[in-house]
């Protein structure tokens, strides 16, 4: 149900801020338990990750191996596991007149280590992925890379192993937003197509949010849930948003592509996690199209067009590694999202100090995967129920999350920022990566130090220091905050 004049001033059980994926999953989860519940977004989602998202539901796919070595990491994976068991049910009861299947755009995915990779990041990575496949119990295929179907790599880009993960899909992310709006609107829900400016408040606790129009909605429950945008919101109660790691935008850049010949691959096709990203991944969307993604860029405010230079790199990268067919293809769109990556790197979810006041936001790349989990767990939390997972992990008032050691965050983000040049194809004499290796620990060594003496950000956030001084502004002013406590 749309906004109308009668709406204005109009008190909500809960306003939920932000109408992508995890929004309207909460949104929709509310609303069939009966609550009144008003979902905010512009329509066109300028800044969202969910619309320009290759939407792959991937579990083990996202595995890194430094995600196995500390407790945070195990339970991002955990509830990527559990979410992932959703997803059929979920999908269904958005296809009153299908089982939802026909919402997936992918048969299962391709998992390749390729010769661009670098042996710290894609070597272990690779392993990582396959062991914990065989500690979940999860079917899984080695495959000979030189039988693969659709790829056609150039040869110094070539896959030197691959598996086959047949539980790991994708589907169709402005399909899916279509539906989630369409099935929140018939449980009663309502959408309210304009941008939340303002937390109204009185004392210690939640009266609403104040609309792009200046119209006030009342409800003693609003959770943030916009994505890298519920920075701005939050900012409008600058002392609190001052104990809360930060949101800052991790861009990613994807195309949708017309094969030249037509032709789709039958699976998701992509590298493990590496170069600060997600790993190349090229998903097929039907129709002769696929949609091509990667990239991941950090900045301190959402973008709403793609960087030229990253449309480039995406480009080269899926023409090189994937299929040297794609440099003949032609473009149906190209997109840009931001993932919403807290200073810390870790998700924001749960109630702050201010009585009323949700977050739900910050899961990086994890979040449209997530969604059915979350959405169920919030909506427990709101109504005061018990959860079926602790959220307090990620409670957003807290001291920065730590789970690695500054000199591990250092080496971390120079074998990443050296993956980034032999992904790019640099062409440096055979000595010149280990110097460079050698200068660039000195540097962010000396960063970390000079930031603060205890606290050391994520990798992609260190090495995105020296790009952004705001970024190490904000950074400090948390950091304060957290030693005052």
């Amino acid at each position: 149900m749309p906004l109308d004049s009668s709406e204005a001033g109009r008190t909500y059980d809960v306003i939920v801020v932000g109408n992508g994926s995890l929004g309207l999953s909460l949104g929709l989860t509310l609303a069939r338990e009966g609550l009144r519940v008003a979902v905010l977004g512009a329509p066109h989602r300028p800044w969202a990750a969910s619309s320009a998202a290759g939407a792959m539901i991937g579990v083990f796919g996202e595995v890194t191996d430094p995600l196995l070595t500390n407790d945070y990491g195990r339970t991002k994976l955990d509830w990527a596991y559990q979410a992932s068991k959703l997803w059929p049910d979920w999908l269904a009861q958005l296809s009153p007149d299908s089982d939802g299947r026909d919402l997936l755009t992918a048969d299962g995915t391709v998992m390749l280590l390729n010769a661009v990779g670098v042996p710290g990041i894609d070597d272990d990575n690779y392993k990582a992925i396959r062991n914990t496949l065989l500690s979940y119990d999860e079917k899984f295929e080695d495959v000979d890379p030189s039988e693969l179907e659709w790829i056609d790599a150039e040869a110094t880009a070539r896959p030197v192993q691959a598996m086959f993960i047949p539980s790991e899909h994708s589907v169709n992310a402005s399909e899916l937003l279509v539906r989630l709006e369409s099935a929140f609107t018939a449980a009663g829900g309502t959408l309210i197509p304009e941008l939340a400016t303002r937390v109204d408040q009185r004392g210690d606790r939640v009266r609403g949010v104040e609309l792009e129009s200046g119209t006030v909605l009342c409800s003693d429950d609003v959770v943030l849930a916009a994505g890298a945008a519920s920075q701005a919101v939050l900012d409008t109660v600058p002392e609190l948003a001052a104990r809360i790691p930060r949101l800052v935008s991790g861009y990613g850049v994807s195309a949708l592509v017309e094969t030249k010949d037509a032709s789709n691959p039958r699976s998701v096709i992509r590298t493990p996690n590496r170069a600060f990203a997600c790993g190349l991944h090229v998903v097929p969307r039907g129709n002769g199209q696929v949609y091509v993604g990667a990239t991941n860029t950090l900045s301190m405010d959402p973008l709403e067009t793609p960087p030229v230079a990253d449309v480039l790199f995406l480009m080269n990268c899926a023409n090189r590694q994937v299929h040297r067919g794609l440099a003949e293809s032609g473009f149906r769109n190209i997109l840009v999202g931001n993932r919403p990556v807290s200073l810390d790197g870790m998700p924001l979810l749960g109630a702050t100090e201010l009585d009323g006041l949700w977050m739900m936001t910050g899961t990086y790349r994890d979040g449209l995967t997530l969604s059915p989990l979350l959405a169920r767990e919030m909506a427990a939390l709101i109504r005061g129920e018990e959860t079926s997972v602790d959220l307090t992990m990620f409670q957003p008032v807290r001291p920065p999350i730590q789970p690695f050691t500054r000199d591990e965050v250092v080496a971390a983000a120079v074998m990443h920022m050296l993956a980034t040049g032999y992904e790019d194809g640099w062409n440096l004499p055979v000595e010149w990566p280990s110097t460079i290796e050698h200068h660039l620990r000195e540097a962010y060594t000396r960063t970390a130090d000079e930031l603060d003496p205890t606290y050391t950000p994520p990798p992609e956030v260190l090495a995105s220091l020296r790009v952004f001084p705001t970024l190490t502004k904000a950074l400090r002013e948390y950091y304060t905050a957290s030693h005052l406590r």
